[in-house]
């Protein structure tokens, strides 16, 4: 029982700061792709889609040899300040920022480019700098979308199993989170753990679900 409350506090730990980590790179990426025309556009968000469809084992793979103890991030970072990513809780928000931020970018774009150009130019031609135009007319009007990114993300990070497994393992009490916790207790034969670690991990979700629900535009008022 001590066990599932330490895997929920876990995850909820690592989906909050994939889900912050998520929301900044989401939100940046939404604004480029909604704002700015290049070539290659179009592959590119495609390229930032990629972690919603490849398999969580391919993409813990990339993350292996990108973060690893020899991988040229992660020997990098070894070499110059001692910091190992792998086997570590940091690890895992690592993979679950990686599979989550599609969900904030896709929602992201489509919130900054339903809004409308010609309230952005009446702030500034009422002497609204550019960042003020963003704080102060673009995001009040895209946040509902981009919130409900991020609490896709955030069920999204809660549930990653493939790719945090790979990088982070499953140390009890450091880096076993919920989803991995019940693919351990099946293992084991712990059904009764296993069905109380679904059912709290299910419960999450649905609420987390239902607030991004609340969070969708309202049509055809």
């Amino acid at each position: 029982m001590d066990a599932a409350w330490v895997a929920l506090a876990l995850s909820l730990k690592v989906a909050a700061w994939a889900t912050l980590i998520a929301l900044l790179i989401g939100c940046t990426t939404g604004l480029l792709l909604a704002r700015c025309r290049f070539p290659g556009r179009e592959l590119l968000d495609a390229l930032l889609t990629l972690p919603m469809v490849l398999p969580p084992t391919v993409l813990g793979y990339y993350l292996l040899v990108t973060i690893g103890r020899h991988g040229w991030l992660g020997g990098w970072l070894h070499e110059q300040f001692g910091i190992n990513l792998i086997f570590t809780w940091q690890g895992a928000v690592i993979a679950a920022s990686l599979v989550a931020f599609p969900l904030v970018t896709k929602p992201a774009r489509a919130a900054f480019e339903g809004v409308t150009r010609e309230v952005e130019q009446a702030a500034r031609v009422a002497g609204v700098s550019e960042i003020g135009v963003f704080l102060r007319v673009t995001l009040p009007l895209a946040w509902r979308g981009i919130l409900a990114g991020a609490l896709l993300a955030f069920a999204r990070a809660m549930g990653e199993f493939g790719a945090t497994l790979m990088v982070a393992g499953s140390i009890p009490g450091r880096t076993q989170t919920l989803s991995i916790a019940v693919y351990e207790a099946v293992q084991a034969g712990q059904d009764g753990t296993a069905n109380l670690l679904v059912l709290i991990t299910s419960v999450v979700c649905i609420a987390i679900l239902l607030a991004a629900g609340c969070m969708q535009p309202v049509r055809g008022r």
